[in-house]
């Protein structure tokens, strides 16, 4: 069909109900000009056996060659209209939840009395929770079976609402069972957080090596600045980046370069400082607002539970929970203060202020200085081996014995490979330290972190 004006297309008559293709389509007048213009459709359809394929992408299950028309007909003759008190869309919306519940509704209401965590899963809960009925639904509902009505005319999802509000304290049962269901994971999630909070912490704190090295850099900047500043007695953290961004006059390498050098030189003993700073890096992902106020969150939900429980005091659900996880939300709430203290503690002493620094800015400035230190590390040790490897070169002199010149480059590979496998080996934790801090470490070295979103980050080193 070429010509600018259009023949109208005949609807097409499929003997079974067939998907729809969700697409864009172009209207009569956008499609002037275009390939479609010069396309025949029709005259593909008179080609093809469309039958092969109504057979394969009819919709569901339908009867083998059933005449549409009949079947709308039977059905309608079929189904006699049900009466809805309630909203249509929450009703459809009602009916979705139950399909995935997949649960009779007296089950349903039956596992809300008894406290039954087993039948009932959190998801499940939190989409029951936004069809709890509103007071003008049950009075609606209640007044229709006041009446004498016949309940079976109601829809069933009109059925459930009525059942459903008429649980007593339904709100408080539903709330108690997200909460009781909620909390082991809770807890799960939060411990990691505090611990390494409290380990970074104590760990930065208690470094006599990071000490001295901080003593370096001031030593260092003070000779740099004094004659025009005058001395300084402390910088604040931040500064540390700087180190990286100072160059020296041919710009072949960087104040922090030259310090490595320098350390490693005449402070061997110094080199593994990072050695004694535990998990800066997953302390730096963590929100101690945001975990404190879960605490609180956790606390209140134990509140309300324990008031269920005196309502409800015959629930042995309600019992056995109170009993077994009130130790250990205590638990949890004394690590939250000690994290906080420590906290508090290791920014005071670095000169930082707690009120104004969050863990995401205090302990990536650790982060930073201890990965740039590291990348320095490495890159003086390269250049040392190149050097090695090119006065190896320079000695040798021209020979046909093969073995004996392949020996000098070999050698130092050789010692590479030991130092790296030396460097991959993990230094021992340093003696006469805080049990308690061990006892962290190496909880938190034996239990997957999640991160305040949940999500777990691949496994990293400790530092």
């Amino acid at each position: 069909n070429t010509h600018s004006g259009f023949k109208s297309k005949k609807p097409i008559q499929t003997k079974y109900r067939m998907p729809l293709l969700n697409w864009q389509a172009l209207k009569p007048n956008q499609v002037s000009g275009t390939v479609f213009n010069e396309l025949d459709d029709e005259q593909v359809l008179g080609e093809l056996n469309m039958e092969m394929f109504e057979e394969h992408f009819k919709t569901r299950a339908q009867g083998n060659s059933a005449d549409l028309c009949k079947v709308k007909k039977k059905m309608s003759q079929k189904a006699p209209t049900k009466t809805s008190l309630i909203d249509a869309n929450k009703a459809k919306n009602l009916a979705i939840t139950l399909r995935k519940g997949g649960m009779s509704p007296s089950a349903i209401c039956t596992a809300i009395e008894k406290y039954d965590q087993k039948s009932l899963s959190i998801d499940f809960l939190e989409l029951l929770e936004h069809f709890t009925p509103s007071d003008f639904e049950m009075k609606l509902l209640v007044n229709y079976e006041k009446d004498g009505r016949p309940l079976e005319e109601l829809t069933d999802e009109d059925r459930f609402i009525l059942s459903f509000g008429k649980i007593s304290r339904l709100r408080q049962r539903i709330n108690t069972l997200t909460f009781m269901g909620n909390f082991p994971e809770s807890v799960r999630r939060l411990q990691p957080q505090l611990n390494s909070v409290i380990a970074a912490s104590m760990s930065i704190k208690s470094s006599t090596k990071l000490k001295k090295i901080l003593e370096i850099v001031l030593a260092f900047g003070n000779y740099m600045n004094s004659s025009k500043r005058g001395a300084a007695y402390g910088f604040r953290l931040q500064s540390l980046d700087l180190l990286l961004e100072t160059k020296s006059t041919d710009r072949s390498q960087t104040l922090l370069h030259f310090m490595t050098s320098i350390i490693l030189e005449k402070y061997p003993e110094l080199a593994n400082f990072h050695t004694d700073l535990h998990f800066v890096d997953k302390a730096a992902l963590v929100s101690l607002d945001g975990i404190l106020q879960d605490i609180r969150s956790l606390e209140r939900g134990m509140e309300m539970t324990k008031k269920e429980f005196l309502v409800q005091d015959d629930s042995p659900v309600l019992k056995e929970f109170i009993k077994t996880n009130s130790e250990q939300l205590d638990s949890l709430i004394k690590d939250s203060k000690t994290a906080q203290e420590a906290y508090v503690s290791v920014v005071e002493y670095f000169g930082e202020n707690p009120k104004t620094t969050q863990p995401s800015m205090f302990f990536p400035m650790f982060g930073r200085f201890v990965k740039a230190y590291k990348m320095a590390l490495q890159e003086i040790e390269q250049k040392k081996k190149m050097e090695e490897i090119q006065s190896c070169e320079v000695k040798e002199t021209p020979s046909p014995n093969k073995a004996g010149a392949q020996k000098g480059p070999m050698m130092p590979k050789m010692d590479l490979i030991a130092e790296l496998k030396k460097r991959q080996v993990k230094p021992p934790v340093r003696e006469g330290k805080d049990g308690a801090l061990e006892d962290i470490i190496t909880d938190l070295r034996n239990t997957p972190y999640r991160r305040t979103d949940g999500r777990r980050p691949a496994q990293r080193q400790d530092s």
